[in-house]
């Protein structure tokens, strides 16, 4: 039986500060570059909240704590996020890839635009890991841990290539990732990530649907299944006309007029612009 504050609301909180969290960073990194250190210093004080937040709600099974915990995994992922879309934290490579490169060598080089974000992102995630590892709230981590493995599924589809690479929401000063993206086809790999994360889903809604009714248990997994589902949202995304501006178009401040590098076809693809 679906219950309102076990279910529902969870569903409606989680797709609410998806849409104004990720709308919140596309208009941050697309304002002008004098205005990254703020966004910088402004995010990062919300990173160590959220970790702050994450350590005290991990020692509760409280319905408060579990969102509380929930809101402070954003708010680190949210810092990463405004450090690798502002530059600060991509990569050692930030030029467009080599003509003519294949094989081994395109990963890599793909790989190297973006490794230092992947390094921060893991290294986190071990963190929160370990702050709660015997703790009885276990979400905080658990919610930044799959939004680590979303985030890098939709990448490794975007290396191999995936029928739609709209950008609308890339900043400008990372228009050289576009040279990176795979040649728009449709593959495999995509339609099996879709199953395995609808999968996934299914798993959260069931635990969700057996918690007992209004416990933190039943929140909990009510905010995992939302998650998934929006990943599974994000990847048929890839494999359908969609652009980003038709949902976060109002985020999108107006932009200086830069020039931008065409993006080869095919090429490898590295995508990381949405939350």
């Amino acid at each position: 039986m679906v219950s309102w504050s076990g279910h529902v609301v969870p569903f409606i909180v989680t797709v609410a500060v998806w849409f104004v969290a990720t709308g919140l960073v596309a208009w941050a990194d697309n304002r002008e570059r004098a205005t990254f250190s703020r966004s910088l210093a402004i995010a990062g004080a919300g990173g160590i909240l959220g970790l702050i937040v994450i350590l005290i709600a991990s020692q509760s099974v409280s319905v408060l704590a579990v969102y509380a915990a929930f809101i402070g995994a954003l708010l680190v992922w949210g810092w990463h996020e405004i450090g690798f879309l502002t530059g600060a934290s991509a990569g050692p490579r930030r030029v467009p890839i080599a003509p003519g490169v294949r094989g081994l060598e395109r990963f890599r080089q793909a790989s190297a635009t973006v490794m230092h974000h992947e390094v921060a992102l893991a290294l986190t995630a071990l963190l929160l890991i370990s702050l709660s590892w015997n703790a009885p709230n276990q979400i905080g981590a658990t919610v930044f841990v799959l939004m680590l493995g979303l985030r890098l599924s939709s990448k490794i589809n975007l290396f191999v290539g995936v029928p739609n690479t709209t950008t609308e929401m890339l900043p400008p000063h990372l228009d050289y990732l576009k040279t990176y993206f795979g040649a728009n086809r449709m593959t495999g790999l995509l339609g099996v990530s879709i199953m395995a994360i609808t999968a996934l889903s299914a798993w959260f809604a069931q635990l969700a649907i057996s918690a007992p009714v209004g416990s933190a248990q039943m929140v909990g997994a009510s905010l995992l299944f939302t998650l998934c589902v929006l990943g599974v949202l994000e990847h048929v995304f890839l494999a359908l006309p969609f652009r980003d501006g038709m949902l976060w178009g109002w985020a999108l401040p107006a932009r200086r007029r830069e020039t931008v590098i065409p993006a080869p076809t095919p090429a490898p693809s590295i995508r990381n612009d949405r939350i």
